[in-house]
């Protein structure tokens, strides 16, 4: 049993991933029990004193392949995170060799698919749409929220507010991020995106994430906003997206929203004993 528990330190494996540099420290629950408490999440999460993450994910034993459970940087816990999924399931592939898995998650049971040329796709799921299911605080049109910009709100497993704006780029994502990820329709606070059309199914988008910060991508933000662009009739159901760190691809299909993009296992390493009996 390796818990995260006064007295019962020992060395955990960890792995750390990124996908578009949307970077994740990757710990595995599925030989050796691994207790996360938001103590952990967040000394692990300092960029100097610890590893540095966007989300902290969680390899456990579920009624699929693994199942996985995801934490913010604050602590906080996340029922869905696309790119960490897309990591971890590139992991799980070249662990057993298999081009298609199944995954569970606080979000639902995600499909995840070799799609070829180092890329991996995963099924998302269907969007929320209706407001009590993101969530917002009360009854509205979720197509065009009464903010200032006439965001678009979307359920992803995590609550998401989009803005289409003239230029991405001009916007001051540290100002303008915290400002509506706090936002009172939202209960539960919210992911914050701003994006552009840039071309013929072709966003550009810049996220900030709620209980991290501007991050260089995110998986559920881009399918949220895929979807919203969609709705908003600004695209097709299948668009490209830029993001600071690279491009996604989001196809909003019958089955779900499914995010195409590469994945990288940046290194494997140790915490030490001394370090978690700091916490």
């Amino acid at each position: 049993m390796r818990a995260m528990t006064p007295g019962a330190h020992s060395d955990l494996p960890f792995m750390k991933m990124h996908g578009l540099g949307n970077d994740f420290v990757v710990l595995d629950a599925r030989a050796s029990a691994v207790e996360v408490t938001p103590a952990l999440a967040i000394a692990l999460a300092d960029r100097h004193r610890g590893i540095g993450f966007d989300q902290l994910a969680l390899i456990g034993s579920g009624a699929g392949d693994a199942h996985l459970t995801f934490y913010n940087a604050d602590g906080s816990t996340s029922a869905a995170c696309g790119n960490a999924t897309r990591c971890i399931a590139r992991h799980l592939m070249e662990e057993t060799g298999r081009d298609r898995l199944t995954l569970t998650t606080d979000r639902g049971t995600l499909e995840a698919v070799d799609a070829g040329q180092g890329l991996t796709s995963v099924n998302m799921g269907q969007p929320q749409l209706d407001w009590a299911e993101i969530p917002l605080a009360e009854p509205m049109d979720t197509l065009e929220l009464p903010i200032e910009g006439a965001p678009v709100a979307t359920g992803m497993g995590n609550p998401h507010c989009t803005f289409f704006v003239a230029d991405a780029e001009a916007i001051p994502l540290e100002q303008f991020g915290p400002r509506y990820e706090n936002h009172p329709l939202y209960p539960q606070r919210t992911n914050v995106q701003v994006a552009s059309l840039i071309g013929s199914d072709h966003l550009r988008m810049r996220v900030w994430e709620r209980g991290v910060g501007v991050t260089l991508a995110s998986g559920s933000s881009s399918c949220a906003t895929g979807v919203a662009a969609a709705r908003r009739g600004l695209t097709g159901r299948s668009v490209r997206i830029d993001l600071d760190g690279g491009t996604l691809t989001v196809d909003w299909r019958e089955d779900g929203v499914w995010m195409t993009g590469p994945t990288m296992h940046v290194a494997s390493g140790t915490l030490t004993a001394d370090w978690l009996a700091q916490l």
